[in-house]
């Protein structure tokens, strides 16, 4: 009897089948379902594996408010038109705040922009923002190098800020610096051989590829060598020379920067010493590259101290950081220097006084008790004429995000950004400090409407981190972490070098630089409906709420008084 090759195929088919059958029924012993129902029992793993993958397409959308929100912030990356035909696909639930317009409206061209900030007016070299627009932190490490260059790049192409993150200033946030003095870099350069291989390589393959071929030739087995940034005109490698005498560093942040925020955590890292202590220097040379510091006590999803996983503790991230490489990295839950109050606005004090720049805290408040003493102490000491308190102060909401935090804090924790600026704003008002203090509001702000929004309730400032997440290719597969063994499937936060190497910077680095700025262009449309040429005039009295049963509410205090009901456990 003649078999052909589809007769071949049927049998193994089936011998497969029925081996696979036995295996599940008789020999492994892991999955009870599969005991029962062999086979056809695995389909429910199969489904449970692809639902969070898929939920973003066919699920309802209800963590962002709507998909459509979502769909803005991809549209305004790739910089098309943002309109949307009769309705949204998904309308905003109430209760939701409305937006007051003008009967006069303003024409576009009207609205000034004007959209600067100034923080710390009282220190020797106070920061003007162009924007009221920043990246939010997001660790170089939580982060691949990749996604940190797009970011940076992105930033400086926006004239916007960002913000460096716990992890500390990376070699990556230099991608932009070229102008740089050999004084405070250390530059390795590979030979004319090395050279010729690389633009071999380019020409075959592509940048990236010759990029990869370069730096191994260079640095052949060296640990350290994604530590350095590649300067394609010069065709040599450079880094931070942190060794070098602090006298050589730049007197004033490089023009050819962004302006970057830098975060210091409770582990301290860009800021620390090799045994973990804070390093004085080392902070007035980081600062020669920052406009200000910000020091994080809490984030909305993660109200312990910073986490990052050991497998995204590469060599490069330790050398950042000054600990051992692959080595779950959690930090204290307490910052070192804030037992008290007191002790923290001392520490803040002295961080002035380093860096003759502005200095604030990112925090979450559950309550007016969480704010109260901070208020307090600030009044204290400018009663007093004492300088050491904080220039502003970053709200996160309980609903910020992070690739890395307990479940059981996510949404549990700290009250949401609106709730949260409304109450600060007003404490900051009744202890009249506001004057001096900068409100910076960071939480699912993703479109123009959440920063009017937010704006309205007493915000001075922005920063954002899902939106510019988005916009720099994120497609919300929520493999961040990458502990449930998968990694982030675009290559932007992951250290798992297959997919980081097919990641494009450049593309998405413009992507970022475009969500930026149609978040402004749109933001001066609404002031135009509102009849207002300029951010500034945005109060509260520009807003409305629609509670639950469609009821219109002009009082926003009195809205959130209900909200809130500030005081009543006390008698207030």
């Amino acid at each position: 009897m003649n078999l052909d090759l589809w007769d071949y195929s049927y049998i193994v088919f089936f011998v497969v089948i029925i081996a696979w059958y036995i295996y599940d029924k008789y020999v492994q012993r892991e999955h009870q379902l599969l005991v029962n129902y062999p086979i056809i029992g695995r389909l429910r793993y199969f489904f449970e594996e692809v639902r969070e993958p898929f939920r973003q397409y066919f699920g309802d959308e209800n963590f962002y408010e709507s998909k459509d929100k979502l769909d803005w912030v991809y549209k305004a990356s790739r910089d098309v038109p943002n309109y949307t035909s009769f309705s949204p696909s998904q309308p905003l639930a109430k209760p939701k705040f409305m937006i007051k317009h003008a009967n006069i409206v303003l024409n576009d061209d009207e609205v000034e922009n004007d959209f600067e900030v100034v923080f710390g007016e009282e220190r020797e070299k106070p920061f003007t923002s162009k924007s009221i627009i920043a990246r939010s932190a997001m660790s170089d490490g939580s982060i691949s190098p990749e996604g940190t260059r797009a970011f940076v790049q992105g930033s400086f192409l926006g004239n916007f800020p960002i913000n460096s993150g716990e992890g500390g200033l990376t070699s990556n946030f230099f991608t932009t610096h070229k102008n740089y003095d050999k004084s405070y870099m250390k530059i390795v350069e590979g030979n004319n051989f090395q050279k010729r291989i690389k633009n071999l390589a380019k020409l075959f393959f592509n940048d990236a590829v010759a990029l990869d071929v370069y730096r191994k030739l260079v640095f052949k087995k060296d640990l350290e060598a994604e530590t350095y940034i590649l300067d394609k005109e010069k065709e040599q490698f450079y880094r931070p020379n942190w060794e070098a005498p602090l006298e050589v560093f730049p007197k004033e942040k490089p023009n050819d920067m962004p302006d970057i925020i830098f975060q210091i955590s409770s582990g301290l890292y860009g800021a620390r010493d090799k045994n973990g202590k804070f390093d004085e220097e080392r902070y007035k040379k980081v600062m020669s590259f920052c406009q200000m510091t910000e020091i994080k006590l809490a984030q909305g999803a993660k109200q312990t101290g910073g986490k990052l996983s050991g497998h995204k503790v590469t060599p490069a991230i330790a050398y950042y950081r000054n600990v051992e490489a692959y080595k779950d990295l959690f930090s204290p839950n307490r910052f070192p220097f804030a037992n008290s109050i007191e002790e923290l606005f001392d520490f803040i004090g002295k961080l002035q006084e380093l860096s003759q720049k502005p200095v604030g805290i990112k925090i979450v408040i559950s309550s007016k008790d969480n704010i109260e003493p901070y208020a307090k102490e600030i009044k204290r000491r400018v009663d007093l004429g004492i300088k050491g308190y904080p220039d502003f102060i970053t709200l996160d909401s309980g609903s910020g995000g992070s690739a890395t935090a307990p479940l059981e804090m996510m949404e549990r924790v700290g009250l949401n950004i609106r709730n949260s600026v409304y109450l600060v704003n007003k404490v900051l008002i009744d202890y009249n400090i506001r004057h001096r203090i900068k409100i910076i509001a960071a939480g699912k702000i993703l479109t123009p409407d959440d920063i009017i929004i937010v704006k309205s309730l007493g915000a001075d400032f922005l920063q954002i981190a899902r939106g510019f997440m988005m916009s720099a290719g994120c497609i919300r597969a929520r493999y961040c972490s990458g502990t449930t063994g998968r990694q982030c499937p675009v290559g932007l936060a992951t250290q798992e070098k297959s997919k980081r190497k097919k990641y494009f910077v450049f593309k998405h680095a413009n992507y970022v630089a475009n969500y930026h700025k149609n978040l402004l262009k749109n933001v001066k449309g609404l002031l135009a409906i509102m009849g207002l040429k300029n951010i500034k005039q945005l109060d509260k009295n520009k807003l409305l709420f629609l509670d639950k049963n469609s009821r219109v509410h002009d009082n926003i205090d009195e809205v959130f008084r209900r909200k809130l009901d500030l005081g009543k456990n006390k008698g207030e």
